[in-house]
């Protein structure tokens, strides 16, 4: 049937907030790998309508329950304004207390003491925000008593704060960069080869000075009246060992990363490793991903069950994050494994239904056969 314009802006809206998820969702996860924490603020925005608003690892801090571990009882978020004062909140299963600086700052933090009650106004004055009577207004009441911050800690123990992806192979990537560079200079030194000449008289300046006999270059030719005289170079650097330390060093980071070799050195394992060779490789870094899709997937199932809370849609409701497959099959490698399920004794219809059909189809196509 033909659809109205308010359904074409329906699923417009729809998409776009789908999409405006997806990359969300890819900014807290890159934020929670490098830094080890990613946090997520969930408030109603202007509308009443649920808004979710990622935040980075420095800006924000949680503070965990010693008896109930895992659950959030208190959190603060701090950030400079346009003004240049330190803005603060203050996240409270009941309440959001905000508070600013009296004074601007350009890079430290102030003290507790340095804070003062923060009241919107057209223009600040630190009188009327400390006014008895205003500080209510830096109170918001929060009806859903849970502290509506989300910490999206990478591999971390419970109620503890995340860890970088990259703690483990820092150090062992300043040991590659210093091979790096100490091998950029080895190379440096042995481009222009290093020529000598013996057998041939040496003439001194006024200083007494040795004054070279030869220029060398690429345009300058060396002539000796000595038949004596004897020519040669010097043997330029071995850079083959550069390239193994530096080779050694990525394997070291792939052992304490978990990724697979093949990712570093992509030249060298792909051409001699099979598909299935490199498919094992990846189990241990493939595990780790969904690792942490099993811990990010719980704070996102309880960040939208808040989400649809605010919005009156989620009371009770119990949610699972579904996860794309890490290492998805190829649609042969997945017929094929059907196949072979249907040879030890499934089921025609239920081989139909996982290749993808759906139940009317495959009564369909079952009659037809039959």
């Amino acid at each position: 049937g033909v659809r109205s314009d308010e359904g074409l802006r329906s699923d417009t809206c729809r998409i776009w907030n789908a999409n405006r998820m997806r990359i969300r969702a890819g900014e807290v996860h890159k934020e929670a790998l490098i830094c080890g924490d990613a946090y997520m603020i969930v408030w109603p925005d202007a509308s009443g309508n649920a808004a979710m608003y990622p935040n980075r690892a420095a800006s924000v801090t949680v503070t965990y329950d010693d008896e109930q571990p895992g659950k959030i009882v208190r959190a603060a978020k701090y950030w400079r304004g346009a003004d240049k004062r330190i803005r603060l909140n203050l996240f409270y299963p009941d309440r959001i207390e905000k508070y600013v600086s009296k004074e601007t700052s350009e890079s430290s933090l102030f003290d507790a003491s340095e804070f003062v009650p923060f009241v919107q106004s057209a223009r600040f004055s630190v009188s009327s925000a400390t006014a008895e009577g205003q500080a209510e207004a830096c109170t918001l009441n929060n009806p859903y008593g849970v502290v509506p911050v989300f910490h999206f800690a990478n591999n971390a123990g419970i109620g503890a704060f995340g860890r970088s992806e990259l703690d483990a192979a820092i150090p062992i990537q300043d040991g590659l960069n210093k091979s790096m560079l100490d091998m950029l200079v080895a190379m440096e030194y042995s481009a222009f080869r290093q020529r000598w000449a013996a057998g041939i008289e040496v003439e001194f300046d006024n200083d007494g000075k040795v004054v070279p006999p030869f220029t060398a270059g690429v345009d300058h030719l060396w002539i000796s009246q000595n038949s004596d005289a004897t020519f040669g170079d010097f043997a330029t650097a071995n850079l083959e060992q550069f390239l193994k330390v530096k080779d050694s060093f990525r394997g070291d980071i792939a052992s304490v990363t978990g990724t697979p070799l093949h990712y570093f050195m992509q030249s060298q394992m792909r051409n001699t490793a099979s598909g299935e060779a490199l498919r094992k490789a990846e189990t241990r870094f493939i595990a780790k991903i969904r690792d942490r899709q099993e811990s990010f997937g719980q704070i996102w199932a309880d960040a939208m069950q808040f989400a649809l809370s605010i919005e009156g849609k989620g009371s009770g409701v119990q949610l699972i994050t579904d996860w794309e497959d890490p290492a998805p099959m190829s649609d042969k490698e997945f017929l094929e494994n059907i196949l072979l399920k249907k040879q030890i004794g499934l089921p025609v219809e239920q081989a139909l239904i996982e290749a993808g059909y759906g139940e009317a189809d495959v009564k369909g196509m079952v009659v037809k056969t039959s």
